[in-house]
């Protein structure tokens, strides 16, 4: 059995594939001070709930964007499973291109995501992925790499609102009753649902401008909900990095 790992910067993804479905997924806030000891715990409890074990691991894909956690990783993997985990950086075989101006740049889930979208989807195609940072990622017809675009993630944008604004306080991230909000909770709800949807669906028809006409494929944990509003996005794959991470791993395996 394969475990790939997403370290976000807010939550952290855990799958188990066996034979190359994905078979199981668990979902934990990302910690930075966490050592490979309380990793290993957590991740054989998750894994004992089900009737798994850590034994029965034989095979560990990362992407992440929290390198001190990258590094208890790292050392769960030799300490508990023993074995060197594939990271997703600089020097792993994707099987694609990256076209970036310096691909050390590109973050590991984006690679992921990409990697994963095309496999399914083939290219062109755009990926908008809802975390602590939206992206945009561009694939082309020759399964590319070329790009996108990267601004802060709805909630990150809420906290700042609340922050800044005596008179405002968090609200539930849900649809509103009307766009026209009726209340300020209403009010701040249509901006950051509809508003973020707008941005979402503007972006995309300046890719598409670039691109031709590419498939959108949406991840993420609020593309559950801005999906249906949408007008662009047209397939959502909630576990499409840790599929991607499965799909590089056993092209380096």
């Amino acid at each position: 059995m394969l475990l790939a790992i997403d370290v976000g910067n807010t939550q952290t993804v855990v799958g188990l594939f066996s034979e190359g479905e994905l078979v199981d997924h668990w979902r934990l806030m990302t910690e930075s001070d966490r050592t490979s000891d309380e990793l290993a715990v957590l991740v054989q409890q998750f894994l004992g709930f089900h009737g798994h074990a850590l034994a029965g691991i034989e095979g560990l894909a990362i992407s992440s964007v929290v390198p001190r956690v990258t590094g208890a990783l790292r050392d769960m993997s030799t300490k508990y499973l023993g074995f060197e985990p594939l990271v997703l950086e600089p020097g792993i075989r994707t099987g694609m291109p990256i076209l970036y101006d310096n691909p050390k740049e590109v973050g590991a889930d984006r690679i992921a995501n990409a990697v994963g979208a095309y496999d399914l989807y083939g290219g062109p195609s755009i990926v908008v992925d809802f975390g602590t940072a939206n992206t945009l990622d561009a694939v082309s017809t020759k399964g590319e790499y070329l790009g996108g675009a990267i601004f802060p993630g709805i909630e990150i944008s809420m906290d700042a609102l609340v922050g800044r604004a005596a008179l405002l306080r968090k609200v539930e991230l849900v649809e509103p009753k009307n766009v026209i909000g009726r209340s300020t909770v209403e009010s701040i709800q249509s901006g950051a649902v509809y508003g973020y949807t707008g941005l979402i669906d503007s972006l995309v028809d300046r890719f598409r401008a670039e691109l031709g006409d590419a498939t959108v494929i949406a991840t993420g944990g609020l593309a559950q909900l801005l999906m249906p509003i949408s007008r662009t996005i047209q397939h959502h794959e909630p576990w499409l990095t840790l599929y991607g991470l499965r799909i590089v791993y056993e092209r380096n395996a």
